[in-house]
């Protein structure tokens, strides 16, 4: 039986993305303009490309889905703030690639005041400029840099005729950043149901899961549900890494066979709409936790429910992490894996060869999306509308030095979390963790 088709949230209207743009061009002082392109097409193999998927600052300000296109932002222009150049409607490469918006498609179904095509764009560009002195761009962006200095290189030859050129460049990323890390209750609807077909694909890896499949097999039961529900596919590349390879923390070759009496680790999360859902399951591959499996799991779990309950507005992420590394040092302590007082343990750092990385990361467009971390040198608190992940997790070596009967394991335990006014919301609840959920679903399957 096929799954159940999920119903779609609603997808950013026109007026958000307009907001958005507004929202930026406020913060920027007079007589200054943005230069944002969007992503270009990428070689896979001589004429073949990866599946395109746009760039996520683009996208956060215009919700255009093309290749090759280029947004211009004028504050304060009479006819138009927002400008969008875009591929040229070309009705004989439609035939091979697909219908293109065109000027006229971006004005009519994505709101910018004014497009072109990009057959116009050189003709155009320096002279939507002119008088602009400064350009707000990523700097970071080599393509977005050079094109600016030809611009400001043209417009410089233009001021003996009363041309005035751009005098500076300014980094534009930080702004929108700041901007895409609180999410909106639309952007919140989306990342829900991208965190939803998440959790069912997880779901449906565990009753899939027996000894002798491969860990492919298994990467194979979630994006099949990822797409069945409508998400463009993986949010970042799956890891299912049985055994061992649970230890390797992006591991993603996936082509391992799944043993009997091992756990697997699996992380991995849906795309909707380019919103990513992230989620980490450690389970059986028979369907039941051997002691050593289930004391470690323990252990990881009840660090991460604690880790949970502390999400809310004022919490930051460095006091979320520094709890978590404690819970798991106290429970690496008393199961033998570290020896010594926990404090001491956590100050000379020897809980790191268990524990390698950050207890949270802010979760969006991006799977580690933008937004600072920390403001004036301080972590920064927590607020509504930020969205973050919560995966504590051990990773115990095979070592000859450790008991033997932990070796190897790996496990992490990952959600994603929103915070509210309240407190915060679990957006992946719908995927068993604790250990009687887990064996009960596989079992009975």
């Amino acid at each position: 039986m096929p799954p159940v088709n999920l119903p779609r949230p609603a997808p950013i209207s026109l007026d958000e993305y307009r907001a958005r743009r507004g929202a930026l061009m406020a913060q920027l002082p007079v007589g200054s303009a943005v230069l944002l392109p969007g992503a270009a097409l990428v070689t896979r193999s001589r004429d073949s490309e990866f599946p395109f998927r746009q760039d996520s600052d683009f996208h956060y300000l215009t919700g255009f889905p093309e290749p090759e296109a280029l947004l211009v932002l004028l504050p304060g222009r009479e006819e138009g703030e927002s400008v969008l150049f875009c591929q040229d409607r070309d009705p004989a490469m439609e035939t091979w690639t697909g219908m293109r918006l065109g000027a006229e498609g971006a004005v009519r179904d994505h709101g910018l005041d004014q497009a072109f095509e990009n057959a116009e764009r050189d003709e155009r560009l320096a002279t939507l400029l002119e008088g602009r002195q400064v350009l707000y761009l990523p700097l970071d962006d080599a393509g977005a840099l050079a094109l600016a200095e030809e611009l400001r290189g043209e417009l410089s030859d233009r001021a003996r005729r009363g041309a005035q050129a751009p005098t500076a460049f300014a980094d534009v990323s930080a702004l929108i950043h700041e901007q895409r890390l609180i999410k909106s209750a639309t952007e919140l609807a989306l990342m829900r149901h991208a965190g939803e077909i998440s959790a069912r694909a997880h779901a449906r890896a565990m009753r899939a899961c027996r000894p002798g499949l491969a860990e492919y097999q298994l990467q194979a039961e979630l994006e099949h549900e990822f797409r069945w529900q409508g998400g463009s596919g993986p949010a970042y590349a799956s890891i299912v890494g049985g055994g061992p390879n649970a230890c390797v923390l992006h591991y993603i070759e996936n082509h391992a066979p799944l043993r009997d009496g091992e756990l697997v680790l699996i992380d991995a999360g849906a795309e909707f709409d380019l919103y990513a859902g992230d989620i980490t399951r450690t389970f059986p591959v028979n369907g039941r936790f051997t002691a050593a499996q289930r004391a470690l799991y323990e252990v990881v779990l009840a660090a991460q429910e604690r880790a949970i309950a502390t999400v809310r507005p004022g919490t930051t992420l460095a006091s979320i992490h520094a709890g978590v590394v404690h819970d798991l040092t106290a429970g690496l302590v008393e199961l033998g894996l570290l020896a010594g007082d926990v404090q001491a343990c956590i100050d000379d750092g020897s809980y790191r060869r268990f524990y390698l990385h950050s207890t949270s990361h802010w979760l969006g467009l991006d799977v580690h999306d933008v937004g600072a971390y920390r403001r004036e040198g301080e972590p920064r608190a927590l607020c509504p509308g930020m969205v973050l992940t919560v995966e504590p997790g051990l990773y115990v070596p095979a070592d000859d030095d450790l008991p033997e009967a932990f070796r190897g394991i790996g496990i992490r335990i990952e959600d994603d979390l929103a915070v509210t006014p309240e407190g915060h919301e679990v957006l992946t609840s719908a995927v068993p963790k604790r250990v009687a959920e887990i064996e009960a679903l596989m079992v009975t399957e």
